[in-house]
């Protein structure tokens, strides 16, 4: 009753199924990539500047197989500009202009982000209890509201830290306030892939709770400590190696607990619960899969990333600090997981219960750690 219309269409000769607006597309990226490099390169450095290029076929790419992102990335960047535009430079024109104190600041873009997510998750639960297809459509709708203005307050959260300084000034995913807001993002970004991939909403009320979870504890973690407040970066972070470390390692973390959260819907199928209203076993299995192959993925790069990091920060590739060590943990967990999936043909209740338990193993290396272990990583304790 709660499935969507959409089909997905085999890779087959991939370049001739391209359309025009699929080539403007990817020309807009292009153009805007090269305009940004002839206009900002002098500020750069040569990573910065390949890391600007390669953005152009990479999120190219992504639009061509998913054609929401056609739509969001202008979006974000007519939002954003417009944000910027208003500061006009002075800081404080957060207080003074109403659309930037209620709605583009980044502390009340992310404030909506948070509400909204909120809403979401109640909203996808009415549509599962009540089988009701307008509650899960209205939970999607405003997890992609959500997910646009948490973007939004993301990149003029970047901004604004330059104006306070240029030598303030970094990318916003140096601290656990700043890393929890793209713990959000990323896992609702990669839940809405699956959501229009497989043509179903009813996994939402499962992947929306970790996320609520999470903007809870940013909520908290705002109001008791005080997080929002744009702090300068600490030696070891004022490195271009956090600008790809950092999201690889939360695209690993985000898939890791989406892939929990349809394991917990996996096993209440499985135990005769919610049976007529949750997905096939099979495309349970199947999510929780590929969730887990791209968050290793991923997860993988960003712990080279982290040791190349390392070595140029600390002098050695790898110094069993205590958040390495819990990396390391949660590597070999899912590593295991994956080679029982694809040696052993691990399926059913046990690969289920090994990705919830999982969530557990994730949850610590990326919290726990900073709230009972110190080290090298210690940037962003409670």
């Amino acid at each position: 009753m709660m499935e969507l219309t959409q089909t997905y269409t085999p890779p087959d000769g991939f370049f001739k199924r391209l359309s025009v607006a699929d080539w403007l597309f990817a020309f807009a990226l292009v153009a805007g990539s090269l305009f940004a490099l002839g206009r900002y390169g002098t500020h750069m450095d040569y990573y910065e500047k390949g890391i600007l290029l390669l953005a152009a076929p990479t999120f190219a790419l992504v639009g061509w197989n998913w054609k929401s992102v056609r739509w969001l990335m202008p979006l974000l960047a007519v939002l954003a500009l417009s944000g910027i535009a208003m500061y006009g430079g002075v800081l404080d024109m957060a207080n003074k202009k109403f659309f930037l104190k209620y709605i583009l600041s980044s502390q009340s873009a992310i404030l909506w982000m948070g509400t909204l997510f909120f809403l979401s998750t109640f909203f996808y639960w009415i549509g599962l209890i009540a089988r009701s297809d307008f509650g899960s459509t209205v939970g999607s709708k405003l997890c992609w509201a959500a997910v646009v203005l948490g973007f939004t307050g993301m990149l003029v959260r970047w901004y604004e830290s330059y104006l306070i300084g240029a030598d303030i000034g970094h990318i916003p995913i140096s601290n656990l306030y700043e890393v929890f807001i793209l713990f959000s993002l990323i896992t609702a970004l990669f839940y809405l892939y699956y959501e229009q991939r497989y043509g179903t909403r009813q996994l939402g009320p499962f992947v929306m709770l970790v996320i609520s979870a999470a903007v809870g504890f940013l909520f908290w973690y705002t109001v008791a400590r005080d997080a929002a407040e744009i702090q300068p970066l600490v030696p070891a972070l004022q490195s271009w190696w956090m600008k790809i470390h950092v999201p690889a390692n939360f695209i690993g973390y985000g898939t890791f607990s989406m892939s929990a959260m349809v394991a917990m819907a996996y096993l209440l199928k499985s135990s005769g619960y919610l049976v007529d209203r949750l997905p096939t076993l099979e495309v349970l299995d199947d999510v929780m899969y590929k969730a887990i192959a791209v968050g290793f993925t991923f997860f993988t790069i960003a712990t080279i990333l982290g040791a190349l990091w390392a070595a140029e920060a600390w002098g050695g590739y790898w110094s069993w600090d205590p958040k390495e060590t819990w990396a390391l943990i949660v590597w070999l967990n899912y590593a295991a997981w994956l080679h029982m999936r694809l040696m052993k043909g691990l399926r059913g209740r046990v690969a289920a219960w090994w990705a919830l338990i999982g969530l557990l193993v994730t949850t610590f290396a990326f919290l726990g750690v900073n709230m009972f272990l110190s080290g090298l990583h210690s940037y962003g304790e409670l």
